[in-house]
């Protein structure tokens, strides 16, 4: 790509992704993708499966206390490893390829784009609703189509500018927020007018410890989105104190909005009305709201639509980094060459996405393959611990204590291990044997070097061609780790000193 100097002359400019994302934007990333439609719905999955509202609570406080533990033990990897990707460049680190192949093919082909269409699902849900009649639920075709819009226009944002699709995230951030600060001002005058007593008897009942650990994965599941600043490292002005620093600003601040508002649901709603309610939120806004309470599903609406933005901001460069590094097709490592978005991944991702949406029980295959994202959580805390050990001296901007990892490791070790424990069932052996089948095309394609031959006029080099013209797409110059070079070059250089 090319350049015009103010002096009228052409400076040849490196491909590859720009640093367009501020603190603000990176912010609005981590409170926009884990505000979604998880706190309009999970609340009533954590109290019936705990029976106790003073449980719940302290369940949701416990979520918001291990996702902040997660992304700052994140934040040292991503400061320490400043590329894109997230946990792919670090179980490569610690680990190796193979390791990292898998996190990228079970990301790219079920967890991530699936992510994506059940948040669009939801946005279908919502915006089609007005549509219809209160005793009549919208076709499930119609729904669907307005699912895939949301998906293809968060699509057609993120194509065109990385830029423009930080400055929407930042818009539906600040509006999805506006609507939960509605929620938790009506819930704290439902407390003034003593509405219900659910919070003066918060630890009534029986207690069912049977069933906490689908509590915590309803819980978790609001909190998704933690990690997802650490996908687009490369993209982020001065990561070295943008990355921890919007971390910092960003899961605390939804973990006291998630508990504020589950205060305000169980200030306005008697257990019956909660345990009962498809969406807790719009029943709470039917309630309390009255003839304002359409605030509440457009609310939804946009939530899930400024969720599906930030999902796909991030998602695509977890294959973009994978065929940078040679482990995915090279079509996908490529940029568009005026607009700096990684096109042919954003594509790619869309299409899986929009794939999924159709069939009709495509969601209880997700909530099984589900645990496996906790495997690389964990797994990704556990390369940090490794990299301590290998690269004791290796700079690091940022470090966490020790314990915050190790906490994330027991974490996920629990959370992967309890629903196959409490519910066994044949679908977590799919999707075990689903992770591994990656090795099938990992060991002929990139551990055999077979990827990287050079072929003089097959079908797969011609498609890429073919589809570089298309998209106007071209390689990416790949990336060095400054901090990690020259910490390599000084050390070469202590040597020959010593040598010589």
């Amino acid at each position: 790509m090319t350049k015009t100097s103010t002096k009228g002359e052409l400076i040849e400019e490196e491909a590859g992704l720009k640093r367009d994302i501020t603190l603000v934007g990176g912010v609005s990333v981590i409170v926009g993708s884990m505000i979604g439609s998880g706190i309009f719905i999970s609340p009533v999955g954590v109290l019936s499966n705990v029976n106790s509202v003073g449980v719940s609570l302290i369940i949701w406080l416990i979520c918001g206390i291990i996702a902040t533990f997660g992304s700052l033990a994140y934040a040292e990897l991503g400061t320490m490893i400043p590329k894109s990707g997230a946990e792919y460049p670090y179980l490569k680190e610690a680990f190796g390829r193979g390791p990292a192949f898998l996190f990228a093919w079970t990301s790219s082909i079920v967890l991530k784009p699936s992510s994506v269409a059940i948040i669009g699902i939801v946005f279908g849900e919502y915006i089609t609703k007005p549509f219809y009649s209160d005793c009549e639920e919208p076709p499930p075709v119609v729904v669907k189509l307005a699912s895939a819009l949301c998906i293809l226009l968060v699509a057609a944002i993120n194509s065109y500018s990385v830029k423009v699709a930080a400055k929407v995230q930042i818009i539906f951030t600040v509006a999805k927020i506006s609507v939960l600060i509605i929620i938790i001002c009506t819930g704290i005058y439902a407390l003034t007018q003593d509405t219900t007593d659910n919070l003066q008897n918060s630890f009534k009942g029986d207690i069912t410890f049977n069933t906490i650990g689908l509590a915590f994965y309803q819980g978790f599941w609001a909190y998704d989105g933690w990690n997802q600043l650490n996908y687009i490292t490369e993209e982020l002005q001065n990561p070295y104190v943008n990355l921890p620093r919007a971390i910092m600003i960003g899961i605390p601040f939804v973990t006291g909005i998630y508990i504020l508002t589950n205060i305000a649901y169980l200030a306005g709603l008697s257990l019956t009305e909660m345990l009962s309610a498809k969406a807790v939120a719009v029943t709470f806004g039917s309630k309390l709201l009255g003839v304002c309470s359409w605030i509440i599903p457009l609310g939804v609406a946009i939530s899930t639509f400024g969720g599906c933005n930030g999902y796909t901001i991030t998602c695509p460069r977890i294959m973009y980094t994978a065929a940078r590094d040679g482990t995915m097709p090279e079509l996908l490592a490529m940029v568009h060459r005026r607009k700096s978005t990684p096109t042919p991944a954003i594509f790619f991702n869309t299409f899986v996405a929009i794939l999924v949406l159709f069939p009709n029980d495509f969601g209880t295959l997700v909530n099984y393959f589900s645990f496996s994202m906790w495997i690389f959580h964990g797994s990704s805390c556990a390369a940090l611990l490794v990299l301590r050990r290998t690269q004791p001296n290796r700079h690091r901007p940022y470090k966490v204590p020790l314990f915050v990892p190790i906490v994330v490791i027991l974490t996920a070790g629990f959370l992967v291990l309890f629903p196959i424990i409490a519910n066994p069932a044949w679908e977590y052996l799919y999707a075990f044997l689903f992770m591994l089948s990656g090795l099938i095309f990992y060991l002929p394609l990139v551990h055999f070097k077979k990827a990287n031959q050079k072929s003089t006029g097959g079908c797969s080099s011609s498609f890429t061609r073919f589809m570089q013209l298309l998209l106007e797409v071209v390689p990416v110059d790949v990336p060095v780790d400054d901090d990690h070079d020259d910490e390599i070059k000084s050390i070469q250089s202590t040597k020959s000193i010593k040598s010589s």
